[in-house]
């Protein structure tokens, strides 16, 4: 579903600066952005995945992976078509880097699913939530009328307005911190990592439960500098 999409910056020669996330991409009429979902639609950003699911399941709460987060239940777990970063190794990459088919589920039926399947909320996964942003922000203001809880497992790659605007409704979130070093987000991820460790230090000092996962790839990112730097970075 197509709906008109926050954060973003129109310019004269009807080109659009997205400002959802430090990818920041400038979109001429019909462009669409490296997440696949934004584009440019006569001077005005617009989101083509508006409640389009690639998939919809009932998982652990470890799956995400929380481990420290109501242990041993199960959450309605789903996700979006796309993604901000372009990982070479992403387990998921027939889902964040390919087109493929959606189902359509409205922010209001999403609440009662959850509600059916007799889960504590829902987790945004699988692919990057953020790129969704609309969507689960208008399911996270239902799902927290309902007394559910609201879970994301995220890059981190979002820009601060728009991450304050959305943390407050946010109940858990796991970070994805996939290196220390820039130019291995640089290579591997095709985006920055000074923005994820700012938005690290902003969740930790949120009200939100944060828990950080970092995937060790060998000759990439898990050498013993590597390592001694994120251990003093998640200790700090």
């Amino acid at each position: 579903m197509d709906r008109l999409a926050e954060y973003f910056e129109k310019n004269e020669d009807g080109s659009v600066l997205c400002c959802l996330c430090p990818a920041e991409c400038h979109l001429k009429q019909d462009q669409v952005g490296i997440c696949g979902c934004r584009y440019n639609k006569n001077g005005d950003l617009y989101t083509n995945n508006y409640g389009e699911l690639v998939t919809l399941a009932v998982d652990p709460i470890e799956k995400k992976p929380l481990y420290h987060f109501h242990p041993t239940k199960n959450i309605l777990s789903t996700g979006a078509n796309g993604c901000n970063f372009a990982c070479d190794n992403c387990q998921n990459w027939t889902i964040s880097q390919e087109k493929v088919r959606t189902i359509f589920v409205s922010p209001e039926k999403l609440v009662e699913t959850a509600i059916h399947h007799d889960s504590f909320g829902v987790a945004f996964t699988y692919t990057e939530p953020m790129i969704w942003f609309e969507y689960i922000y208008d399911s996270a203001l239902l799902l927290k009328e309902a007394g559910l809880k609201v879970v994301l497992v995220s890059n981190g790659y979002i820009n601060p307005k728009p991450l304050q605007k959305i943390l407050k409704y946010i109940d858990a979130i796991n970070v994805d911190l996939k290196g220390i070093k820039d130019e291995f987000y640089k290579k591997v991820c095709k985006g920055k990592l000074q923005p994820v460790l700012d938005n690290l230090k902003t969740i930790h000092n949120s009200t939100t439960h944060m828990e950080i996962t970092n995937l060790l790839i060998p000759g990439k990112n898990d050498s013993d500098e590597d390592i001694g730097k994120l251990v003093n970075f998640t200790r700090n």
